[in-house]
């Protein structure tokens, strides 16, 4: 049944069929049909605009016409019979970018540091890649079920605790939320949020005016997705790497 919704449009003068977009979307409502992306079926894409921040081009938007509705059932379906959720995400994109290529590993058990001087010793907690948000696809094998952490991209480098104290046992996403665009960001949360099932999410930013939107945008993503239940703690990071604020919800 057709009804006015929002749904995306896809302008093929733009499109040079990379694939980052069909990557994006949860849904699996895109594919790359001789070098252009098309919809596979209108009743499998939700209106979201997940895919949108990933087209490099802005060959994607969001309009309003009468289309098919959206159809939950036929998007479990539409996953279920082409693998999509049993093998996630293609290895890497159709462009061949490297930096997009999944992986989850199991982070091997380090020696304690012995000091500033042999920070060699410590082994590296990240159990995935990428880490940065605008290159995780929302349906990444690691974000299912995960306790995520979400870090201003600042924190890595101002917070020597990071691996010991706060990365272990979670999925990490990092962007900078004065650089980057805030909408993608929600709309690349609302994504995640509803269809990763994650456990929980933890926020890090640093104490800086500029990072203070993170929680923000994830909070939208949440609302989005009408999952405002999920348990979020903020912790904010002083410019000498110190956590100098820890708000629960």
């Amino acid at each position: 049944m057709k009804i006015n919704r929002k749904i995306v449009q896809i302008d093929e003068e733009k499109c040079d069929g990379c694939g980052q977009c069909v990557i994006g979307c949860a849904e699996g409502a895109l594919t790359v049909v001789d070098g252009k992306v098309k919809v596979i079926s209108e009743n499998l894409c939700d209106g979201l605009g997940a895919c949108i921040g990933e087209c490099p081009q802005g060959a994607l938007r969001i309009i309003e016409r009468r289309a098919e509705a959206f159809d939950e059932t036929a998007v479990e379906a539409h996953l279920s019979s082409s693998g999509v959720e049993e093998q996630s995400v293609p290895r890497t994109m159709p462009c061949g970018c490297p930096s997009t290529q999944i992986q989850s590993f199991v982070p091997e058990p380090g020696a304690p540091m012995k000091g500033p001087s042999d920070p060699g010793t410590q082994a590296s907690a990240l159990s995935h890649w990428p880490v940065q948000i605008r290159l995780i696809p929302p349906n990444a094998p690691f974000l299912k079920g995960a306790d995520l952490l979400v870090l201003a991209d600042c924190v890595p480098v101002a917070f020597p605790g990071l691996h010991q104290e706060l990365l272990q046992g979670k999925a990490v996403m990092i962007g900078c939320p004065k650089f980057d665009d805030a909408r993608e960001y929600i709309e690349k949360f609302a994504a995640i949020f509803k269809t990763a099932g994650i456990k929980s999410i933890t926020t890090v930013v640093m104490e800086v005016p500029c990072c203070s939107g993170l929680p923000a945008m994830v909070r939208k993503g949440m609302d989005a997705a009408g999952a405002s239940r999920i348990p979020m703690s903020q912790l904010v990071v002083s410019t000498r790497g110190k956590i100098i604020e820890d708000r629960q919800g």
